[in-house]
C-alpha cells in the first residue's frame, strides 16, 4: 500500500503541471443533430485522415462524437433517406491541431447547416 501511495503525488504532480503548462489534447466534439421527421441510415462523417458513423441516427435525434484532426481537408458528410438513396454533402475545411465543436444538423427537406466553432491555440 505504501509504494502505491509513493507514486501518487509524483503521478499528480506531473499532470499538475502538464495542465498549467497548457499541455492537453485538441480534440472536437461533433454533433449531428437530425431534426428531420425521418431516420438517417448508414451515417458516416469523413475527416482529414479518418471517419465515424453509426448506421441509424433516429428522427429528432442526435449523435455525437469526439476526434482529433490529423491532416487537413474538408469534412464529407453521407447518409441514405428512407428511400435507400444516399446523400453527400461536403462541409468546412479542416487543419490539423483546431480544436472545439462542428455541429452538423439535417433537416426535413434534406438540407444540411454546418455549424464549425473552431479554433487553433497557441
Amino acid at each position: 500500500m505504501r509504494r502505491t501511495a509513493r507514486w501518487v503525488l509524483p503521478a499528480f504532480a506531473i499532470a499538475l503541471i502538464a495542465e498549467v503548462a497548457g499541455c492537453h489534447s485538441r480534440f472536437v466534439e461533433a454533433t449531428l443533430d437530425n431534426r428531420s421527421s425521418h431516420p438517417l441510415h448508414n451515417v458516416e462523417i469523413d475527416y482529414p485522415s479518418a471517419g465515424f458513423g453509426t448506421s441509424t441516427v433516429a428522427a429528432n435525434s442526435s449523435y455525437h462524437y469526439r476526434f482529433k484532426i490529423l491532416g487537413s481537408g474538408s469534412v464529407k458528410l453521407s447518409f441514405e433517406d428512407v428511400s435507400g438513396k444516399t446523400h453527400s454533402f461536403s462541409g468546412p475545411e479542416l487543419d490539423e491541431g483546431q480544436e472545439g465543436s462542428l455541429h452538423i444538423t439535417v433537416d426535413d427537406a434534406g438540407h444540411v447547416d454546418w455549424a464549425p466553432d473552431l479554433k487553433t491555440p497557441q
